[in-house]
């Protein structure tokens, strides 16, 4: 008896290891589908992203090739223009420096002339007052002359004590 006890366990195992194997064949057979569908639908989306984005990328391939060799121009007209103005700014800068010294020259000349201007007619103010002045003087000396001589004959009596005869006012006049 144990023998048959033992083959019926062992059919038993038999039978759970064909169940398990069989249930096992099921799964694989699920997962096999579900990844069958999983792709199919991956490859859609693939394509659908290939004809939208690979003719976006060609456009943007053929635009840099396109633009590519204008931007090296430009690029290398920028630098051109930049080196021109550099050169441009020093000889502007130069310029600038010769006229202001020119300005800076003609300026010390313009004032050394006004300078000189001003000096000779300050000395001919000077020498016009001292024309006019002395004749003024001398005319005064003479009015005040006839103006002492006038009141001397008025008085009859000549030169009076207590008067003097000259101011301090009459020092350059010569009567």
């Amino acid at each position: 008896m144990s023998n048959v006890n033992n083959e019926v366990l062992l059919i038993v195992f038999v039978a759970l290891t064909g169940a398990a194997v069989l249930m096992q064949a099921c799964v694989l057979l699920a997962l096999y589908i579900s990844v069958r569908k999983t792709a199919k639908l991956v490859e859609e989306q693939m394509s659908e992203v290939r004809s939208t984005v690979l003719p976006a990328v060609s456009d943007a391939r053929n635009f840099i090739a396109r633009v590519g060799p204008k931007l090296d121009s430009v690029a290398t007209d920028l630098a051109e223009v930049s080196r021109t103005l550099r050169i441009q700014g020093v000889e502007l800068q130069i310029s600038a420096s010769e006229v202001l010294e020119r300005v800076r020259r003609q300026s010390s000349r313009l004032d050394a002339m006004f300078s000189d201007v001003l000096d000779t007619v300050d000395r001919a103010g000077t020498v016009v007052t001292e024309v006019v002045n002395m004749p003024l003087r001398q005319l005064s000396g003479i009015a005040a002359f006839a103006k002492a001589a006038i009141s001397s004959l008025r008085s009859g009596n000549g030169a009076r004590q207590g008067q003097p005869t000259h101011s301090a006012a009459d020092k350059d006049l010569f009567v």
